[in-house]
């Protein structure tokens, strides 16, 4: 199965994506008030001030190699990121329409492919 999602499995009925995210990483550096005794060079604040982080959700499709990308300030875990949920829309929509829906046994035996 996973040498047909590399070689355009999408002839035979399976269509794969892969998502993944990446980061968090800062949005812009910002620079630091600075603390530094008399006589001394200025320092950078010793405490981590965060201001505001970003993730880079892709999309990848192995066997033409096309990859979506999108940078959201956050992702939540519970559900499907709203852009994820366009993409995939806009994918489901550009795959071929079935003739007719497989059998339990030849649905079976796709998978066990």
């Amino acid at each position: 199965m996973i040498e047909r999602a590399y070689t355009g499995g999408e002839e035979s009925g399976l269509a794969v994506w892969t998502e993944d995210e990446a980061g968090p990483y800062q949005t812009v550096p910002y620079p630091g008030a600075s603390w530094q005794p008399t006589g001394e060079p200025k320092r950078r604040p010793h405490e981590y001030v965060r201001r505001g982080t970003a993730k880079v959700l892709s999309m990848f499709h192995p066997a033409t190699g096309e990859v979506r990308v999108r940078g959201v300030r956050r992702t939540i875990n519970e559900v499907l990121h709203p852009w994820l949920r366009e993409e995939f829309t806009a994918i489901l929509e550009t795959l071929p329409q079935t003739k007719e829906a497989l059998s339990a046994e030849q649905n079976r035996s796709e998978w066990k492919s």
